[in-house]
This record gives structure tokens, C-alpha cells and sequence, in this order.
């Protein structure tokens, strides 16, 4: 099979790209690196089946030509983050919507499956929990940017549907549900990277709101054996799927966790949201998947735990930064 991977040196693009190859696939990687790195990649490139190519997924001549020369699209190219979101709500907007809409084209020209990397932020707000698939969405008012990326990326879902329904093109949405591992950067907001960097220096550990809120860790090879699964099913298509795990636990007891973990002497620091990112942010107190869908059409459950997980993240990084960023994740 050869794939094409939009925003391939990302996290979990990286993870599914090594994967992949591993399996014995061909893999191209689209990525403009404005959040990937191609550090991601040191740790099974150069291979002889991986091509590298810098490029925007808004480039539609590019994107055209990489999708006509492969079999199947993975689509995990956005604009990611809640930092990221706040600080640039435009490129957010333009980067989630006009990219997919060129990749959806360019894969309907050459009938290629699309796998399309969707979020949990779609649900919004709502507190109808666990999420399920066909659930409503409950977003905030268009004061607040963070609730820019889950309009994006339901736009993604609804154009990967209209594309399914109007001119038969394999679609399969994937909504991600706060997934960690090795390779994952706090740059942009995400939480497990931020927190274990600063147990392994003994800082405060800064925990944003209350810390009541919670949140389902999904492992990141858990989550790359769910997207293939769904691209090589015939059954998906035409569907959305949630992807993550259910072991719930509140930002504080997560802290805490990794304090244990680490035998760090960091104490807990509460910061208020507008201090955080110095303007209101709206945040949703719990998130959690409903997983039946996918369980029922693949059986797919995640493997690891959050203790295992977290446990592998701290000696990633506990390993010299040259060695860091090829490592795969054992079990």
C-alpha cells in the first residue's frame, strides 16, 4: 500500500508514518512543519519507502500530484492546539478548511480513501457525557477563539460527508480524544508534556483553572492501531468514529500522578485562564468518549493505561534530547 500522511511529522502523524513503514508500506509525508518537526522522523528515516515533502496542504497542484501517486489519504494535517488556537484563529480557520477541502478534491479526482482526522473539540461544551458520535454539539459564542477549531473541524466533517454522500468518495472521520506520547510537545497547550518536563525539573507545576476539570489519555499507538483499522475497513466508511480511551481523571490528580511518578518535588500552582493565555478561554469541565461505535465495527479498546502511558512519556524524556525523538514507545 502506499499512503500519503498530511501533517505526517506531527505527533501522531510521525507515530502512524513509523508504523506504517514498519508494516511494510510505502508512506509519503505532506507537512509544511509549522508545528511538525522533522526531528520526528530521525528515528526510522531516512527509509527507502518514505518521502519527505515540504509543502501547504492548501497547494492544490501539490496535493493533486502526491494523492494521484498513492492509494489512501490520511488526513491529519491541522492547525492544533489551544495556544496555538487562541494566538492565531485565522490560520486555524484557513488551514482546518480550505486544506481539507483541497485534499477531499484531490482524492475524489483519483477515488482515493480519505481518512480524516477530526477532534473532540466538536462536542463543545456539552455536558451530555460520554460523547457519542451522533450527539449534539454545544459550542460557545464567537467572542471566544478556541471555539474557532472545533467549527473548522466539524466544517472538515461535514464536507468529508458531503463528499461521501454527494459523489461517493471513501470517507471515514476520526474524532481524537487528547491523545499523548512520545514525540508530543507542550508548545501549543498539550498537557501531559508540559507537566512531566516541569516534575523532571522540580518547577511548579501550572495547572490551569481549577484543576477540576477532566480528561481521557488515549496512548498514541492505541490510537494509530484504531485509524488504520478504520482505513482498511469497508464497514466505516461513510461514518465517524470516536477514538480514546475512557479512564477519566481530573487535571489535579493527574499532576499528582506525575509528581509520583517522576519523585518530583514540584508543588501545584493554579492559574487562572485569562492569566494563561491573557484573554478569556471557555473550557468544558469533563470530556469523555462514548466508544461503543467503534468497539461494535472493529472491536478496538485501548491497550495501555494511563499509568502505563505516563510511565513511558517520563523515561522519553527522562533519555539525553539527542536520543529523544526516534525513540518508539515499548510495551
Amino acid at each position: 500500500m502506499k499512503a500519503l500522511i498530511t501533517g505526517g511529522a506531527g505527533f501522531i502523524g510521525s507515530h502512524l508514518a513509523e508504523q506504517l513503514l514498519r508494516d511494510g508500506n510505502e508512506v509519503t509525508i505532506l507537512d509544511d512543519l509549522s508545528t511538525g518537526r522533522l526531528a520526528n522522523l530521525q528515528g526510522f528515516g531516512p527509509h527507502a519507502k518514505l518521502q519527505f515533502v515540504k509543502g501547504d496542504i492548501r497547494d492544490s497542484t501539490l496535493v493533486q500530484l502526491l494523492t494521484s501517486r498513492c492509494d489512501v489519504v490520511f488526513h491529519l494535517a491541522a492547525a492544533v492546539g489551544v495556544q496555538l488556537i487562541a494566538d492565531d484563529p485565522v490560520h486555524t480557520i484557513e488551514t482546518n478548511i480550505a486544506g481539507t477541502e483541497v485534499v477531499l478534491e484531490a482524492a475524489n479526482k483519483f477515488g482515493r480513501k480519505v481518512l480524516l482526522a477530526s477532534s473532540s473539540e466538536v462536542y463543545g461544551k456539552s455536558e451530555k457525557v460520554p460523547f457519542g458520535e451522533d450527539d449534539d454539539f454545544v459550542l460557545g459564542g464567537t467572542a471566544f477563539s478556541r471555539w474557532a477549531y472545533a467549527c473548522s473541524k466539524a466544517i472538515d466533517e461535514f464536507l468529508g460527508q458531503a463528499f461521501h454522500q454527494q459523489y461517493g468518495l471513501p470517507v471515514v472521520a476520526a474524532r481524537f480524544f487528547n491523545t499523548i506520547g512520545p514525540r508530543q510537545t507542550g508548545r501549543y497547550g498539550m498537557v501531559v508534556p508540559r507537566f512531566v518536563q516541569w516534575a523532571l525539573k522540580n518547577e511548579p507545576i501550572q495547572i490551569y483553572g481549577t484543576g477540576r476539570q477532566t480528561r481521557c489519555f488515549c496512548y498514541v499507538e492505541d490510537l494509530v492501531e484504531a485509524v488504520m483499522a478504520l482505513m482498511e475497513s469497508e464497514q466505516a466508511t461513510g461514518r465517524v468514529f470516536n477514538i480514546g480511551s475512557t479512564e477519566e481523571i481530573t487535571m489535579e490528580t493527574l499532576a499528582d500522578r506525575i509528581i509520583e511518578i517522576t519523585d518530583s518535588q514540584s508543588r501545584k500552582e493554579f492559574v487562572p485562564y485569562v492569566v494563561a493565555y491573557g484573554r478569556p478561554i471557555e473550557d468544558m469541565m469533563r470530556r469523555v468518549p462514548n466508544t461503543e461505535r467503534i468497539r461494535t465495527t472493529l472491536g478496538w479498546r485501548p491497550r495501555t493505561s494511563l499509568d502505563q502511558a505516563l510511565r513511558i512519556i517520563v523515561e522519553h524524556y527522562r533519555q539525553p534530547r539527542n536520543d529523544r525523538q526516534g525513540t518508539a514507545a515499548k510495551r
